[in-house]
This record gives structure tokens, C-alpha cells and sequence, in this order.
């Protein structure tokens, strides 16, 4: 069973080269990109961006650089049309996978053993379309969202009967898809199935994989805390 790696990052960003911004020594990128590799499970390793300096550390880490189209790049382009053109990068190499990891290049809460264990998760029952890392956040419950109506006044999201505790740890646990890694039955996802919004090219048979936190990387304070998760968990 073939497993590759598609690891993605785009070059137009809210803040500047998030990706290959330094923490630790190393470009952002570099964490994820070392946990995919070095993971037991995964074979061949591909980096999607529309960025040469992405793309340059990508290959200096044995990464095959797939170069985007431009209008793969725009704030406006869906993750699945680059997953979908680096799928077909890899066939036109004669390379395609069974199992896809997609692991996101501003993310560094990624860990060697969680990219094995979300893989045989799916070796071990190929009727899943999809092993996901999730983490449990009872504050941004959907219980507690708001929203602002037409008259500029706070309501409910969502129309909700009977009573909500005010206290968190109250409600029915809440879990948050990660965006560190996303492990893909390719047959599935090119079966033309959809699945639950708004990730629908993940298909409907998800299978959790619990992890205590994530941390995408979008501004500059988010950096602090990376450092702080590398120090504390890093291990590659």
C-alpha cells in the first residue's frame, strides 16, 4: 500500500513567509516536512507551493517540488484543487498513492508517531476516507457562538431549545479538525463522493485522531507560542 506526502504552503500571505519564517534554527516549514519524513509509513515526499524559496527548502529536506499554477495560489483557491493537481503530478510520475498525507506547512504540531498511527488507522479498515487529528475546545463551543442580525443585536447562532450551562465543561464535547496533517483514502476521494462541509473531500466515514493541541501559524505572536510547543514536544 502506497503512502505518500503532499506537503502544502502558499507564498501569498497575511504575514509575509510564514512558512519559512525562523523558529528554533529552522524555517516553520521544516517541522512538519521532518515529521513526514521521518515517520515509518510514508514513502515518497512532494511539497505543492507557488513559492521557489518554499519549494528550495522543501527539496533540500528530499522533498519533490511540484510547482502551482497561479491560479492555484490565490487567498480564493480551495485546498482540494491542490490536493487534486499534486495527485495528478504523482500519477504523471507513475507514482500514486493509496494514502495521501497532507500536511500543512504552517503548522509545527506535528509528531512522527501521530503521522504512523493516523496511517494504520486506515491500513487497518480501507472503508475510512479519512484520519484526522482533532483536538477538544469546549470555549468556541457552537452552543456558545453568536452571531450579529440585521438590527446590529447579538443572537443565538444557531436556534437552540432548552436550557445551556454557562459553564464549559457542561456541554457535550466539542473537537476541532487540526490542521497539521490530513491522512486521505485517494480512491475515496476521487470517487466523486461528498462529504460533511466544508471539507467535503474528506468524505463521510472521518475517524478521529485525538491530539491535546494545534497551532497554525497565521501572525507574529503565533511564532512564540511554536517555540514553546517545539521546545516542550519536539523530537525529530
Amino acid at each position: 500500500m502506497k503512502v505518500n506526502v503532499l506537503l502544502t504552503g502558499r507564498g501569498n500571505n497575511t504575514l509575509k513567509d510564514k512558512n519559512i519564517l525562523d523558529v528554533l534554527g529552522h524555517p516553520v516549514m521544516y517541522y512538519p516536512a521532518q515529521a513526514c519524513k521521518n515517520a515509518s509509513l510514508t514513502q515518497n515526499l512532494y511539497c505543492s507551493s507557488d513559492d521557489d524559496a518554499i519549494l528550495s527548502v522543501a527539496q533540500e529536506l528530499g522533498y519533490i517540488p511540484i510547482k502551482r499554477p497561479l491560479e492555484l495560489a490565490l487567498p480564493t483557491a480551495q485546498h482540494i484543487d491542490c490536493i487534486l493537481h499534486g495527485l495528478d503530478v504523482m500519477k504523471k510520475n507513475d507514482d500514486m498513492p493509496d494514502i495521501l498525507v497532507v500536511a500543512l506547512a504552517n503548522n509545527v504540531t506535528i509528531k512522527s508517531n501521530w503521522v504512523d498511527d493516523c496511517i494504520k488507522m486506515m491500513q487497518q479498515d480501507m472503508d475510512i476516507s479519512c484520519v484526522i487529528p482533532v483536538y477538544q475546545d469546549n470555549d468556541h463551543h457552537p452552543l456558545r457562538a453568536k452571531r450579529i442580525d440585521e438590527n446590529g443585536k447579538i443572537q443565538m447562532y444557531e436556534d437552540v431549545e432548552g436550557e445551556i450551562s454557562t459553564n464549559r465543561q457542561d456541554l457535550e464535547p466539542c473537537y476541532f479538525v487540526s490542521h497539521n496533517i490530513w491522512v486521505l483514502n485517494v480512491a475515496k476521494m476521487l470517487s466523486g463522493e461528498k462529504g460533511q462541509a466544508p471539507w467535503t473531500f474528506m468524505g463521510n466515514n472521518i475517524m478521529p485522531y485525538l491530539i491535546d493541541e494545534s497551532l497554525d501559524i497565521h501572525h507574529k505572536t503565533d511564532l512564540y507560542l511554536a517555540k514553546e510547543w517545539i521546545i516542550n514536544n519536539y523530537t525529530d
